[in-house]
């Protein structure tokens, strides 16, 4: 087992109190592979050979965090570790949601520093005693991996704060950035230790190790791999700012599930992988799907939730009815409201504090009457920014007290320090309302265990004296800024900072009747019960099993160096084009038919000159006088850009606007394919379309002979997009009875006549050649977008149904490695000009041949 493994960052740079019962697990011992993370195997990115786990391992859960669940302590008189499962940690609870067969196993680092010399014994034990394999990061690492990059820089920007001064967050530190990709290539190392790829599924979580699944995915292209984020994602104008925002988003997009607490989150990300990386997304029967180099990236949408055993075992215990009947003595005669945020600059705790001070202040019946109990966990990060929270916290307390108290009542009462559970759950029993003002938080489960604690146990209600079976009410004041706030609809939602509204919502929960009180607490009770978090668990693993389905079905290659790696999927029936062997098959036909698109196939879509180079006009005229070959270039363009730039090439065919207008060689006529000629539905299209192209910056309208197309790319991105559904909704309802069809493309919505397809054309054209006697015995179709895949199916049609004697060879090529109709594929503009040139040449001295064979003929005659 390596365990002290760490990389070089030049290199990567390019709790045990309740007893309550827990779902019968088995912990079995986690065979590890040595040599797995060397740098001989660590460059293989093939699954198929991979033979490193016995046989006798079943299907894992690999459940990955930053923290393991546990609790650990030395003794530092016999030496000795102790370690327990930490019973507040998220990643044990999750096991109620997976079958009782399921074996899990956690990776993370531990909250303590063990020495080198311990570290293997430490491993050891926790592997066999409670399924977990630690990372140990070197302290320095660590420090600059978590306290620095995460704390200081990463959990800032996610919850929009920018580093516009050194005491508001740190800016940018590239090494600190390396430690990050270190320290995440170090969890990955440990992961591959454990896994089989084959069998096993693995969940990452949360933004310290987001980079994490490129690793994964480069060492094992198929591997089952789902992320969630427990933090805010945010807006696409944060999160731009980020110096390596490409490097995460593409990581990120090497898993196969990715999961987000609420929708804002969630279309957070989608905008940010829409306007830096060019991709939409599309709902799926219902799941958001990202189509990424082949693979599918679903996105997953639901809240986590608390686990209802944990929160009732406590309500039992003896502590707590202890506790509760303390608290009731002490606060007798008043309204309790509490809150329980750690002490951090985005819990709002000081706005809190303030909205207190004006209800005091507005209703003076209430003086003496309520009291606020703030709970304030130990803050996570250090620095300037809490300090400052602290300190504006406790002077505010101190002025409302001193202002609106008196002797045996103050109106905020603070508790800085852990409490314990039994504790908390007291407090949550008693209050009549539970404030949450944080001005952003990701998801914060205190209004869950809040709901849960006053719908009480029998034991609770006999602390409490409450009559068995007796309605149970309780308030929320929920700030609209944090995750769990969407699924508590019966919760007051108030805007933080917005002192006034805060104000009046404590106001309202603490003087609403207690029948509404009631039917608003029955409400948050049954979602809470029903989706706790042994629903979420077994929800998003439900998701990711059903997102893995395919990855057998297509071939996997690893494409990009370092942080841009990615995997490309395609069928298995997809591969690179052979110029040898489609070279070998145009040597042997006599009647070929060649159809090529133009924009992004003979000239790059990047080329600022878009008329064809001299090289692509020689070998097309060469291709042409060939005899034996018919050629057309098949194009969206119209009929007069295509005239002008082929004027030079006497026998080639064209095909303008997607085969609308067709000419067989420059001497001929254009003809039109059969279709309505009636183009009066421009006139119902066009006004609407110019409607769009004033409401929306950066679009035009491209009028064609058969069409008209908006075009969007220069717009911004979110708008332009959602733009184009609107327009594509309009237009398909004014033109519904038209023989038209409107279709989206990239960055384009058409409207073009009906049948008007490259497929239709290319059919037509095969549909000739046969019909005069020239059956083609070979055919060639080249292109690189959406319409040209109408082409590739056309050809394989027409050939199977035209009952030749001899089916043709077909070679249906598309532009790129991407998904396609065509079986094959080549890399770009330049691979597809080589091919041309090669094939022409074996035109041109097939041609030289044949003349001096005359020539020497007429000379011996």
């Amino acid at each position: 087992m390596v365990s002290r493994s760490c990389i070089s960052l030049s290199d990567l740079a390019s709790g045990d109190m309740f007893n309550f019962p827990q779902t019968p697990r088995k912990i079995p011992r986690v065979m590890t592979v040595p040599g797995i993370i060397s740098k001989a195997e660590g460059n293989r990115s093939n699954d198929g050979d991979f033979d490193a786990l016995s046989s006798e391992c079943c299907e894992k859960k690999i459940i990955v965090a930053n923290f393991l669940p546990l609790h650990a302590q030395k003794d530092m008189k016999s030496g000795q570790w102790s370690f327990s499962f930490d019973e507040d940690s998220l990643l044990p609870q999750m096991k109620d949601g997976f079958s009782s067969d399921t074996d899990v196993v956690y990776v993370g680092s531990l909250k303590v520093d063990v020495d080198p010399s311990e570290q293997d014994e430490v491993s050891r034990r926790l592997l066999e005693e409670f399924n977990c394999v630690p990372t140990f990061l070197p302290p320095e690492l660590q420090k600059k991996f978590y306290h620095g990059f995460c704390k200081q820089y990463l959990w800032p920007l996610f919850h929009y704060m920018l580093p516009m001064c050194p005491d508001y967050g740190n800016r940018f530190d590239r090494l600190l950035w390396q430690a990050y990709v270190s320290a995440n290539k170090i969890f990955a190392d440990k992961v591959m230790e454990v896994i089989n790829p084959e069998d096993d599924y693995v969940w990452v979580h949360d933004y310290h190790l987001m980079i994490l699944p490129t690793f994964l995915r480069k060492r094992f292209h198929r591997v089952k791999l789902g992320f969630f984020l427990h933090s805010p994602f945010p807006s696409s104008e944060i999160y731009r700012t980020l110096p390596v925002r490409d490097e995460i988003l593409k990581a990120l997009l090497n898993t196969d599930l990715i999961g987000f607490h609420t929708f804002d989150y969630a279309r957070h990300f989608l905008s940010c992988c829409s306007r830096m990386l060019g991709l939409d997304y599309e709902s799926k029967r219902g799941h958001i799907g990202l189509d990424y180099f082949g693979r599918t990236v679903y996105i997953k949408i639901l809240p986590v939730g608390i686990h209802m055993g944990r929160l009732q075992s406590a309500l039992n215990h003896p502590s707590s009815s202890t506790k509760v009947k303390e608290i009731v003595e002490q606060f007798k005669g008043k309204k309790v409201i509490v809150g329980v945020d750690d002490m951090d600059i985005f819990k709002g705790i000081s706005l809190k504090v303030l909205a207190m001070e004006q209800l005091l202040q507005q209703h003076p019946e209430l003086r003496g009457k309520i009291v606020l109990i703030q709970i304030v966990n130990p803050a996570r990060s250090t620095g300037k920014d809490v300090q400052e929270a602290k300190r504006e916290t406790y002077e505010t307390t101190k002025r409302i007290n001193d202002n609106y108290g008196f002797p045996g009542y103050e109106p905020v009462v603070l508790i800085d320090r852990r409490i314990p559970f039994y504790e908390k759950t007291a407090y949550f029993a008693l209050a009549e309302c539970c404030i949450v003002n944080a001005v952003r938080d990701g998801m914060n489960l205190v209004p869950y265990e809040y709901v849960v604690c006053r719908q009480g146990t029998s034991k609770m209600d006999e602390a409490l004296a409450n009559a068995s079976g007796s309605p149970r009410t309780g308030m929320l004041v929920v700030s609209e800024f944090i995750g769990c706030s969407p699924s508590l609809s019966g919760a007051i939602r108030v805007n933080p900072w917005d002192i006034d509204a805060v104000t009046d919502a404590l106001n309202m929960a603490i003087t609403m009747p207690d029948m509404e009180k009631q039917l608003r607490h029955e409400k948050h009770y049954r979602y809470v019960s029903s989706h706790d978090v042994a629903y979420w668990a077994r929800s998003f693993m439900q998701d990711l099993e059903r997102a893995c389905k395919e990855h057998y079905s297509k071939r996997c290659w690893g494409i990009g160096f370092g942080l841009s790696f990615r995997v490309l999927a395609l069928s298995p029936s997809f591969r690179k084009l052979s110029i040898d062997r489609i070279f070998s098959a145009y040597k042997k036909t006599c009647q070929r038919a060649i159809f090529l698109d133009y924009d992004g196939t003979v000239v790059p879509h990047a080329s600022i000159i878009k008329s064809p180079s001299p090289e692509v006009i020689s070998v097309l005229n060469d291709l042409c006088s060939d005899p034996k070959n018919t050629v057309f270039i098949v194009s969206g363009r119209g009929q007069n850009s295509l005239s002008d730039w082929f004027a030079q090439c006497k026998n080639l065919g064209l095909a303008a606007e997607h085969g609308y207008f067709v000419r067989w060689s420059r001497m001929s006529e254009w003809e039109t394919i059969p279709v309505a000629a009636d183009f009066d539905w421009k006139r119902i299209a066009e006004p609407v379309m110019k409607l769009y192209t004033e409401a929306t910056d950066g679009s035009y309208i491209e009028p064609k002979r058969s069409a008209l197309v908006w075009h969007h790319q220069d717009a911004d991105p979110d708008f332009g997009s959602c733009q184009a559904k609107e327009l594509l909704d309009h237009l398909e309802n004014v033109l519904a009875n038209e023989p038209v069809v409107v279709k989206r493309g990239r960055q384009i919505v058409e409207v073009k006549p009906q049948g008007v397809t490259k497929g239709f054309v290319a059919e037509k054209i095969l549909s000739t050649m046969i019909s005069n006697g020239k059956q083609p015995d070979f055919v060639m179709c080249i292109g690189d977008d959406r319409s040209d895949e109408d082409m590739f199916e056309s050809i394989s049609n027409t050939a199977y149904r035209s009952s030749l004697p001899v089916p043709p060879e077909i070679f249906a090529c598309t532009v790129g490695q991407k998904p396609s109709k065509a079986r094959y594929y080549l890399d770009d503009t330049v691979d597809v000009l080589t091919l041309l040139q090669r094939l022409a040449a074996a035109s041109s001295s097939k041609s030289r041949s044949n003349t001096e064979t005359q020539v020497s003929f007429e000379s011996s005659i």
